[in-house]
């Protein structure tokens, strides 16, 4: 870039070099940034400047040549020109300040997450019935930006958890825009977001009501994480090289879930494992209208605020959870950015070979979603293909978010 964006001090020691280049770019009459900005036109303020920049330096006596000129005008030509390009240079160094501030501030840097990868795969099932949802900038408050990051582990078929992945970033979104206050009461959004998930699959009536889905979904901006967890998908942060768990499966059996359920009049049966009614083996979903009021759809939400420490955020279905701790995600995870851990080919591993159990595609379904060449994309992969290796007979989901680059830094210090 033309400045030193991290500093106002642009023009220190390498003072010349800068200016050359400012100088250069402002007789093209275009300003080109770098990191990703687009090339600004200059303004009519300082193509005046130019013209006057092209003015005196045509008068210069390092282009006159005809020894005319007197070693008075000489100077007094040198220090006017020195003037134009001091005057024109500091001009020119606000307006990048300026706008760098406003594209940082706006949220066209991309500074929530660093980079995300997800894999979706039917495993060892007959039918696909996970479904995940990834809405980079999904939302919009002010000056501050979200992106947007779930999954869905369906059970009794498929439709509920992709009606998930199609609406409830939108509901979310709605709400928000609703809301008068300028900051985001999440817990309240969630809620209400999830509430109304559940009322619009539950208007499909009987075709629906017999089927539902668990939903993990991660929030993340600048400043925070935000994570609401209805049923037995989880989603772990990794900070300072420590695995935190962000939600709490709601499993029959723990406790506070059991007490609900039975004050409510009902029961959960010990049936191949603990299921409500002996049924369903999470006490928290959308949908499942048959199994109402036992069954709820309310999420638990944490806000959690960023910090430095930050490495990356698991977000994944029971199909790894059930075979793979919290710890060694995040280990397996931090390899892969470390560039320690390669996945393999998935396409020659045999047990996937078979169309049924895997192929790409890139919209909701059967299917391997994978964000192209990201260290985040390998490491969901390579978590997809442990969770099957150690037995998982489950459909496998899996989002990684490189939250700070710290991670492949030190791996590229390590190399170095």
């Amino acid at each position: 870039m033309i400045f030193d964006s991290s500093s106002q001090e642009s023009m220190s020691s390498d003072d010349g070099c800068r200016r050359g280049k400012i100088l250069l770019e402002l007789e093209n009459g275009e300003l080109e940034l770098e990191n990703g900005h687009e090339a600004k036109k200059l303004p009519k303020s300082f193509r005046r400047k130019r013209m006057e920049l092209r003015r005196v330096r045509s008068l210069s006596p390092e282009k006159s040549g005809d020894g005319l000129i007197s070693s008075e005008d000489e100077v007094d030509l040198k220090k006017k020109r020195s003037e134009v390009e001091k005057e024109t240079t500091g001009l020119i160094e606000k307006a990048l300040v300026v706008q760098f501030s406003e594209n940082e501030v706006g949220g066209s840097r991309e500074v929530k997450c660093l980079s995300h990868g997800t894999v979706s795969v039917i495993g060892r099932r007959r039918e696909m019935e996970d479904a995940v949802a990834v809405e980079l900038g999904f939302l919009r408050k002010g000056r501050k930006s979200y992106d947007f990051f779930g999954v869905y582990d369906g059970h009794g078929g498929w439709r509920v958890a992709h009606a998930c992945g199609e609406m409830l970033h939108k509901l979310l979104v709605n709400i928000v825009e609703e809301e008068s206050t300028d900051e985001i009461e999440w817990e309240k959004v969630m809620v209400a977001g999830f509430e109304k998930m559940d009322e619009e699959v539950n208007k499909k009536g009987a075709s629906v009501a017999t089927t539902g889905s668990t939903a993990v979904v991660a929030v993340v901006g600048e400043e925070e994480i935000v994570v609401a967890n209805c049923g037995d998908s989880r989603a772990v942060l990794s900070s300072g090289g420590v695995a935190v768990q962000l939600s709490d499966d709601h499993k029959p059996d723990r406790a506070d879930e059991l007490g609900r359920i039975e004050a409510c009049g009902g029961k959960v049966i010990n049936w191949n494992g603990h299921r409500v009614l002996g049924v369903l083996a999470t006490s928290r979903s959308i949908g499942d209208y048959y199994l109402k009021p036992f069954v709820i759809a309310k999420p638990q939400v944490r806000v959690v605020s960023r910090s430095h420490a930050d490495e990356f955020l698991i977000v994944a279905s029971d199909g790894l959870w059930d075979v793979v701790s919290n710890d060694v995600a995040c280990q397996v995870v931090r390899k892969c950015l470390q560039g320690q851990i390669k996945r393999s080919n998935i396409l020659h591993v045999p047990m996937l070979q078979d169309h049924h159990h895997f192929h790409t595609h890139t919209q909701f379904g059967d299917s391997l979603i994978s964000k192209s060449g990201t260290g985040a994309a390998q490491a969901a992969a390579v978590l997809a293909e442990l969770a099957m290796a150690r037995g998982s007979r489950d459909n496998i989901s899996v989002t990684v978010v490189e939250l700070n680059s710290s991670v492949s830094a030190q791996s590229q210090h390590s190399l170095s």
